[in-house]
């Protein structure tokens, strides 16, 4: 006698399902493609009418109804915005409090971060949950604090009063850490075996590999810094040590009839530094962002 086996029968799947399977990945991707254009107006729209502002004159601003285009274009208000004001020394200002603050926090965030992952000692767990809680507190809570001991130590209307308050470094060593800890061991524990002490295991080996988390921490510092407004508004009693955020409110007038070109113009020329390091720094900024998402 001969066996005869017979194949397992599969079940076909209905035309019918197959094409609204397929009609609803459609749809899906559809949705998706609507969702990004969404959110791609939401952050273009608003640059779009800055920019085109910043060239109208003031009738053209405030006509009925809205012109989406320059009747002509006025690029006096970059002029007004530049002389009405000490725009250049306020742009100066703003160059040396980000500069010096982001100098501050990578290197205080970068080495806390080391010492967090690669340093035993007691007490480590409780010190990254204060850090934690750090970051869940807003900057304007500890405002009176602050300021009442600023005015005490006498730093009122100077760059230290503006920097030292703002120099934590909660988010920068939360992101560091988290970077750090993806790291594999192997390559750390290979220079360990070379003899590399703490100082050249960061020099030569960690922070080299880092480079993208570090360009993405300098982003957002630099760009948070860039726009800090409420803390170098109290701290600033005239324009010596105020940064760009304060100067152009000077150029907006008190009568209820405030010619938003000079205004949108300066917000233009503000905008601009950050914008191009953003656009050349971009992918770095991504990467780095991910870096730590999966511990390798």
């Amino acid at each position: 006698m001969t066996a005869t086996l017979r194949r397992p029968q599969t079940a076909a799947v209905p035309a019918q399902d197959a094409g609204s399977a397929q009609r609803r990945k459609i749809a899906v991707r559809i949705l998706a493609y609507v969702a990004m254009v969404l959110a791609l107006a939401v952050v273009v729209v608003p640059l779009y009418w800055i920019v085109m502002t910043s060239f109208k004159e003031r009738s053209d601003i405030y006509v009925q109804p809205v012109t989406w285009w320059p009747g002509t274009f006025h690029p006096e208000n970059y002029r007004e915005a530049t002389t009405s004001v000490p725009f250049w020394m306020f742009l100066r200002n703003s160059v040396i409090i980000t500069t010096i603050l982001a100098a501050i926090k990578f290197v205080l965030g970068t080495l806390s971060a080391y010492g967090l992952v690669f340093l035993r000692f007691p007490g480590k767990n409780l010190l990254f949950l204060t850090i934690i809680g750090a970051l869940m507190v807003s900057n304007q809570i500890t405002v009176i604090s602050n300021y009442a001991l600023v005015a005490e130590w006498g730093w009122r209307n100077t760059f230290q009063g503006i920097i030292v308050p703002l120099a934590g470094v909660a988010f920068g060593t939360f992101l560091m850490r988290n970077h750090f800890l993806s790291i594999p061991t192997e390559v750390v524990e290979a220079a360990r075996m070379d003899g590399a002490g703490h100082g050249r295991l960061l020099w030569r080996v960690v922070l080299p590999i880092s480079i993208p988390t570090m360009v993405a921490f300098g982003i957002i510092t630099v760009v948070n810094e860039w726009n800090e407004y409420l803390w170098p508004f109290l701290m600033s009693d005239d324009a010596s040590v105020a940064p760009l955020p304060i100067g152009l409110t000077l150029l907006q007038n008190n009568d209820g009839f405030t010619n938003w070109g000079p205004v949108m113009a300066g917000t233009v020329l503000a905008m601009l530094p950050i914008l191009v390091i953003f656009l050349l720094l971009q992918r770095h900024m991504i990467k780095g962002l991910t870096s730590g998402a999966v511990k390798g």
